[in-house]
């Protein structure tokens, strides 16, 4: 009993500072992150983030889990298009939502790094292939002729494509797109991309399949 209590009050510790990293994360991006901050959110001593997790790293690792998750689920919808390019189109769009109503959280995905020599845990690499594995059935059907590790490679391609158009344009860079153009833009590019690779792949050529992008969040 007394064993059920303590794994449930780190789990309740846990998920209060996973909580409060994520709000301060959301409000002041990765790099304003300071333990004693989540840990005051969070209404604990600064010692008890180590009993809850091995130390800020983890509890990074830990949001930033949980913003894939969010990810995953605004891309699904994408999915249930009638024909591959809109499915390729719907995903980009989405993609660019999520990031521009999540920015800091998004950008925390890519910003964090584990210290040398430290690898990424296998269960958090896996939830990274929330960002490639979407684009993967599209491609492979607009695209059946490529073998499978050159489609890996091709769905790389098309998702860095895409996500440096975002990446530039939230980061305000000279060279980035106004964020009031990124959807009309991201869709202009996954659209000449989609044509593309019906062509290269034997099938349709033009926009034929194509369904118009709504830009309505």
């Amino acid at each position: 009993m007394n064993d059920t209590k303590e794994t449930d009050r780190k789990v309740d510790l846990r998920t209060r500072l996973i909580d409060a990293a994520e709000a301060e994360i959301a409000e002041k991006g990765l790099a304003g992150l300071k333990a004693r901050d989540v840990t005051q959110r969070a209404g604990c001593a600064l010692g008890a983030l180590y009993n809850a997790v091995a130390d800020l790293d983890e509890l990074v690792l830990r949001v930033n889990s949980r913003t894939l998750a969010r990810l995953g689920a605004a891309l699904a919808p994408a999915s249930e298009a009638r024909t591959p390019e809109a499915v390729t189109l719907g995903l980009a769009d989405a993609y660019a939502v999520f990031a521009l109503t999540n920015r800091r959280l998004w950008s925390a995905l890519f910003e964090h790094r584990l210290p040398e020599g430290v690898a990424m845990p296998d269960w958090h690499r896996q939830e990274h292939e929330v960002l490639i594995t979407r684009i993967g059935a599209p491609l492979s059907a607009l695209r059946p002729d490529l073998p499978a590790d050159v489609l890996r490679l091709r769905v790389r391609t098309l998702f860095g494509a895409v996500h440096g158009v975002v990446h530039l344009a939230l980061q305000g860079r000279l060279v980035g797109l106004p964020e009031a153009s990124l959807r009309h833009e991201i869709a202009a590019l996954v659209t000449a991309l989609v044509i593309g690779a019906r062509q290269a792949g034997g099938g349709m050529v033009g926009g034929e399949g194509l369904e118009p992008p709504t830009f309505s969040v």
